[in-house]
């Protein structure tokens, strides 16, 4: 059975621990690998590695971390579909999205490539009779990242690039369900150049966490995941002095009004409803269907669903994958069924689906006429289930969206100008997406919700990810008047 290791100093190190965690086929059902778990002390080993390479790493020129993250850039670029082959034999999304999420990652190194820039600080000449202040913002030293299944290539990267070229070094714990891309990517960072023990990987479960939270030496931790583990780490990691963003759990919501496109708003429910599997952050789960636009609305999308081809990640006519276990899997079906059992109407049912072997899938599923108090709407689901709901006005679908405890993402489509502007300005959400359903952030943005889908009072990547690791140093200088200097400056005094 292959072994998935640690990555520590610039290598691969096997786990000593003697615990480890199946890594699955999510198409076949079949264990393709284990994984080491890490014990404290290797966790520790790989946060002294971070922190004996920080002082070097710090002292770096800005020139020579943007060339690395340069090189990076490059190396990943040419091996796009190999990260994306590593992404689907392990998580399971189609190859299309595995290309995806590895063009998404790569916009945030991009961005960290302009560091030189991003790090300028501000000069104020003369504040006082003689007196200069200037800003400066520094690295704060070792870092953590603690990533989920649903995008190992994408969310590493929303991280450790800029991290790194702030000039700290960085400790990735990625998620144990599909760890071997965070291996492939330090190996790149290697051969770009990145000095050994800047970057390192440890693999494992919730001791490894749990260390890497309480640990002195690390001064930052980013997290993505549900939003109950999400408050966790935020509570942990800042009871022990330390900075964290901790990007929680969503219900999207993607209101449609009467006046809209409803082969533009029934495409885009399908794509964002069930592009992964469902398995994003923001996918839309909540179709708030306004007015008159209903019946129209479902009808459409029940159209489109026959087309879409459930089957294995690696085969090119499929679109759309197994989901990450069997257990999240059945889980995601018990949904379907208590929707059913609570009054609401199953109009296509995903666990119909028939693909060969014991794969874990689950089919495109549309459930209709669901009410607030379903547990298919209360939770995330996390699947390839989307609900429909049915408001009569635009008041309705604006408090049906600010009643959620999540504020991640939501989305309105019309052909209202007016409308539209007004809905940015209503809705309790971090982003919104206008005839544009998945609105995530274009790099040199930042990626963020509100309410309890962010802990933390910073968002990811962007301007706010350089803010989040650094720290601003404010230094106010005065110097000897030339006037009166005893040194012989090689050139008149003058005032």
């Amino acid at each position: 059975m292959r072994r998935i290791n640690h990555f520590i100093g610039g290598k691969l190190v096997p786990g000593e621990s003697g615990r480890t965690g199946p890594v699955y086929d999510p198409a076949t059902g079949q264990q393709q690998a284990e994984v080491d778990f890490a014990s404290v002390e290797e966790v520790d080993a790989a946060v002294a590695s971070a922190a004996d390479a920080f002082a070097a790493w710090r002292s770096a020129s800005l020139s020579r971390r943007s060339e690395v993250m340069f090189h990076f850039r490059e190396l990943v670029d040419q091996r796009r579909a190999d990260i994306a082959a590593l992404l689907t034999s392990e998580h399971g999304k189609v190859l299309s999205d595995a290309m995806g999420e590895v063009a998404r990652g790569l916009e945030n190194v991009e961005f960290a490539c302009g560091v030189p820039h991003l790090l300028k600080g501000g000069f104020s000449e003369q504040a006082a009779t003689g007196v200069d202040v200037y800003s400066i913002r520094q690295p704060l030293g070792v870092v953590a990242g603690i990533t989920p299944f649903n995008f190992p290539a994408m969310v590493p990267m929303w991280m450790f690039a800029n991290a790194i070229a702030c000039g700290n070094t960085f400790v990735l714990k990625p998620s144990e369900k599909d760890p071997s891309v965070a291996l492939y990517l330090a190996e790149l960072l290697k051969e770009a150049g990145l000095p050994d023990g800047v970057f390192n990987v440890v693999q494992g479960d919730k001791l490894a966490v749990d260390r890497l939270l309480e640990h002195p030496d690390v001064r930052a931790v980013s997290f993505v995941g549900s939003t109950p583990i999400a408050r966790s780490i935020y509570e942990t990691a800042t009871r022990h002095g330390k900075r964290c963003q901790a990007l929680g759990g969503a219900k999207n919501h993607m209101v449609v009004l009467a006046d809209a496109d409803v082969a533009m708003a029934a495409d885009a429910a399908v794509s964002a409803g069930f592009g992964s599997a469902g398995e994003r952050c923001m996918a839309i789960s909540a179709l708030v269907a306004v007015g008159s636009v209903g019946d129209a609305l479902v009808a459409a999308i029940q159209e489109r669903l026959p087309n879409i081809k459930v089957g294995p990640g690696d085969d090119p006519e499929s679109q759309m994958g197994p989901l990450i276990t069997r257990e999240h899997r059945d889980r995601v079906a018990g949904y379907v069924e208590g929707a059913a059992g609570e009054g609401a109407t199953v109009v296509a049912d995903g666990r119909d689906v028939a693909v060969d072997g014991d794969g874990f899938f689950l089919g495109v599923t549309l459930v209709d006429d669901v009410r607030p108090d379903m547990a298919v709407y209360r939770d995330e689901v996390f699947g390839p289930v989307l609900s429909v709901m049915r408001v009569d006005t635009y008041e309705d679908a604006v408090r049906l969206v600010n009643d959620s405890p999540y504020g991640n993402g939501t989305a309105i489509f019309t052909r209202d100008g007016g409308a539209a502007r007004q809905f940015q300005f209503d809705v309790e959400c971090g982003m919104v997406g206008i005839n544009v359903p998945i609105p995530v952030p274009v790099s040199y943005y930042s990626f963020g919700g509100w309410k309890a889908s962010l802990f933390g009072d910073t968002h990811m990547y962007g301007p706010e990810g350089i803010n989040f690791y650094t720290r601003g140093k404010v230094v106010t200088a005065r110097w000897p008047d030339p006037a009166t200097s005893s040194v012989d400056l090689g050139f008149p005094r003058t005032r």
